[in-house]
């Protein structure tokens, strides 16, 4: 058989595997999300996430030393106030938990560069991401509190905001009060294709973010959508986004693929709680290889056109492209 193309030839040895590969990844496009919660001298195990934590701020460098350690300098912080209320005050109070974090993550880890989540689901006492009127959430009362906590991160030491809220019109919002206070060079990350997915559940538990009453249909987008997907993306790049995000990343890869190809600004995807417990409970009954699914599902997020990964698994994935595991 006379056969000119052959593509197994390039498949023959493991150099030869690596040498054409065409994916690629690196630690420093990894974010590992990190919660903070009020007290001192606490660390506590989230249940339906196994292996990770809440951690008291006196207690936060314990991951520190084991993130960078692997490898891992890029941290998202969610926080965990002891008290909430209507309009979710903790979220851009000067001593709140998250700029206090901040605050000494700075000092004591330069290294470490500081994202913050800005919403305020974690806030608000009835747990929606905005301030209500009446069982609605309140889209233009809730820009000024978003763009206040955004600014309010960002003064105690955050080196990006991510708002997660899926506001209209959140982005120019938090755009203009970062340039109005003279932080033109801190970007946003925005969470711009964001659905309304089951795959958040075990993240609501551990930050205590459920909401009491309905559910977040109303702002969250529709899953059965995809030209939504681009048109909120873009929007998000007119009103000035610097990173677009697609989440969850696993079921919406083929979302990650349209969005990068249809904007040049940097993607990033978010493994999300759902997805870290479905392999965590797998592997926990053995039917699975739990590093090798880590390792195949951020492939494929990369594959599809995701710049940045942000993951529980951000250590073992470091750790693996050390290994030459991955990457």
């Amino acid at each position: 058989m006379d056969l000119t193309y052959r593509p197994r030839r390039l498949r023959s040895s493991e150099a030869l595997r690596k040498m054409v590969r065409e994916t690629r990844m690196d630690a420093a496009s990894l974010i590992y999300p990190m919660f903070v919660m009020d007290g001192e001298n606490k660390v506590e195990e989230i249940e339906s996430l196994p292996g990770q934590n809440r951690y008291t701020v006196d207690r936060m460098g314990e991951e520190y030393d084991k993130l960078l350690a692997a490898g891992v300098t890029n941290v998202m912080l969610f926080g965990i106030p002891a008290e909430k209320d209507e309009v979710g005050s903790q979220a851009y109070a000067e001593d709140g938990i998250v700029q206090r974090a901040l605050r000494i993550t700075q000092e004591k880890y330069p290294e470490i560069f500081r994202i913050t989540d800005v919403c305020m689901c974690e806030y608000t006492s009835h747990g929606h991401c905005g301030v209500l009127c009446g069982q609605d959430v309140d889209n233009d009362a809730t820009l000024d509190l978003l763009a206040k906590t955004a600014l309010s991160h960002v003064q105690a030491g955050s080196q990006m905001v991510a708002p997660s809220d899926m506001m209209d019109g959140r982005i120019l919002a938090i755009r203009e009060c970062l340039d109005e206070n003279g932080f033109t060079n801190i970007p946003i990350m925005s969470y711009a294709v964001k659905f309304a997915s089951a795959f958040y559940g075990p993240f609501r538990e551990a930050a205590g973010s459920a909401p009491s009453f309905g559910d977040r249909k109303s702002y969250q987008m529709d899953y059965h959508n995809r030209r939504e997907s681009l048109k909120e993306a873009m929007l998000d790049v007119e009103e000035g986004a610097d990173i677009i995000m697609v989440k969850p990343a696993m079921s919406y890869l083929d979302l990650v693929r349209e969005v990068h190809d249809a904007t040049d600004l940097p993607i990033a995807t978010y493994s999300v709680s759902g997805e870290y417990a479905m392999v965590k409970a797998a592997a926990q009954k053995g039917w699975i290889d739990e590093d090798k699914i880590v390792c195949e599902m951020a492939t494929a997020a990369f594959r599809a056109g995701a710049d940045i990964y942000i993951t529980y698994y951000a250590k073992e994935l470091a750790q693996f492209i050390k290994e030459g595991r991955i990457g």
